[in-house]
């Protein structure tokens, strides 16, 4: 695990200090990252989960702008970099041992899917049609895209990975 440098980040001294202590001491994988969930603050709806390296947390917090670790590009990126669909982060939460933060933001367009969605959580799994034999299936949340996701990441790569 990649210690960060920056001074915005307290050494990790001891449990009660990490679980009880005013210091923020963020604790990153051993790939240096830390899961962020990122909640609308207009609507309470989760909107995406995204990773942060110690630099994408840093920015995140000094500029009040989400940034975020691509594990696809292997890249930094600034939510909205592209679409123009930032997000201004508004409180950030972080876990008992600081391993996971949640962001609530408010956002500056229609959506946060690269998909096309307002949500990246835009289906859930019908639980009536989950068996062991089967794969299960997916019903949709959102009845329709928010934006045309072609048109605003014309030319960019599918981060999805198969």
């Amino acid at each position: 695990m990649k210690k960060p440098t920056t001074p915005l980040f307290a050494s990790r001294r001891s449990v009660e200090q990490v679980e009880l202590g005013n210091e923020l001491a963020p604790r990153f994988d051993a790939e240096g990252l830390l899961p962020a969930l990122v909640i609308d603050t207009a609507d309470k709806s989760v909107l995406m989960l995204g990773y942060m390296n110690a630099e994408a947390l840093e920015l995140t917090l000094t500029t009040k702008q989400a940034h975020f670790w691509s594990r696809s590009r292997r890249a930094l990126w600034r939510k909205g970099e592209h679409s123009g669909f930032t997000q201004s982060v508004e409180r950030v939460l972080i876990d008992d041992d600081q391993d996971a933060v949640i962001l609530y933001v408010s956002i500056a367009g229609p959506g946060s899917c690269h998909v096309g969605f307002k949500s990246c959580f835009y289906r859930e799994v019908d639980l009536g049609s989950v068996s062991t034999n089967e794969p299960g299936e997916l019903l949709p949340i959102e009845s329709h895209r928010a934006f045309d996701a072609d048109s605003v990441y014309c030319g960019l790569p599918n981060p999805t990975k198969l």
